[in-house]
């Protein structure tokens, strides 16, 4: 981290994440929530009572929608922590004993990516009755998992060969101490990209299976939002604001999540950094040989100047003067010269 050096698109995509984040966690602090109070009529336009106008039950859409942001951060949080750790664990096991235990994980994983995901999700949403955010989560991150572990499988493959690996073994240090000391800190960069990449995957997957009607139940997310605005028809009605301001938001916070992870992936790839650093200064040499350049021909114009107003240039020699007589003569230049 101390040579890290981050990118202003890190930083733009850090800034939105965490104003989004903001908003769904010290909204409903700030400006106070009941997503059950009647503020208005059917799909009443925007106005001073409420903000973003009323969707097809009369509840406040500015209030659904801190709350439904803070829904589905919950869920793309859980969901890609459960994710990610299912992957690292089969990925280590897999990388690291190679062999017998690598072709049966390899195998699950390979049966796990052959499935629709999106199959198994509405499987799975279907035969919970009651999905509460953490069931939903849960569901979603049993279907994302693969990716994670064959990216972290092909990564522990290769450190698996390393001299200090050897060296661990030989000195009796166990296997579960050697995957997390040894070479669990190899992948931490990758794994930290996947983490971003499982939020944003998972966030979007609970949209999709909301807007079908199998989100969590008794609460409000950015998918059930769209819900709402798709069965009570707020299209046709012309209520922009009941279905514009959650697809905003969940544009956003994909938007934000995929620019982290790039923005990371420059700060963590080496050749990314070092592909960089040549780039500034490639652009620095081509700078200053542009200032000497121009440096250049203002001297010269300048020289061009005075050889045209009438003042010849020195002749080679024409500088010199002769001091003194006999046979010690001695030449020095003249102050023009």
């Amino acid at each position: 981290m101390r040579m890290a050096r981050f990118t202003p698109r890190f930083w733009v995509s850090a800034v939105v994440f965490a104003l989004v984040v903001a908003f769904a966690v010290l909204g409903p602090l700030v400006f106070g929530a009941n997503p059950g109070k009647d503020v208005g009529g059917l799909y009443d336009p925007p106005s001073g009572t409420a903000w973003l106008g009323t969707d097809d039950l009369g509840h406040d859409v500015f209030t659904n929608l801190m709350l439904g942001t803070r829904t589905s951060l919950i869920i793309g949080l859980v969901a890609g922590l459960v994710a990610t750790l299912i992957g690292v664990v089969v990925g280590l096991l897999a990388g690291y004993h190679g062999g017998v235990v690598e072709e049966a994980l390899m195998g699950v994983t390979n049966v796990a990516l052959a499935i629709p995901a999106i199959v198994v999700l509405i499987l799975l949403s279907v035969a919970i009755d009651f999905r509460s955010i953490v069931a939903m989560a849960v569901v979603i991150a049993i279907t994302s998992w693969p990716w994670t572990a064959r990216a972290v499988r092909a990564q522990a493959s290769s450190v698996r060969t390393r001299e200090h690996l050897d060296v661990a073994r030989l000195s009796g240090a166990r296997t579960f101490d050697i995957l997390i000391w040894d070479v669990l800190p190899y992948l931490m960069s990758y794994i930290a990209m996947a983490f971003v990449l499982q939020v944003s995957g998972a966030i979007l997957a609970e949209a999709g299976l909301s807007l079908l009607g199998l989100g969590p139940s008794g609460s409000v997310s950015l998918g059930i939002m769209l819900n709402w605005a798709l069965v009570g028809e707020s299209l046709l009605n012309g209520a922009w604001w009941a279905f514009l301001p959650p697809t905003i938001l969940l544009t956003l916070i994909a938007f934000a999540l995929l620019m982290l992870q790039s923005s990371l992936d420059e700060v963590f790839n080496p050749r990314l950094r070092r592909g960089r650093r040549q780039r500034g200064a490639a652009a620095g040499a081509g700078a200053g040989a542009a200032v000497s350049l121009v440096t250049s021909g203002t001297i010269a114009a300048e020289t061009l100047d005075v050889g045209a107003a009438g003042d010849p240039l020195p002749e080679p020699g024409a500088g010199e003067r002769t001091v003194g007589s006999g046979p010690d003569r001695t030449s020095e230049r003249s102050g023009s010269a």
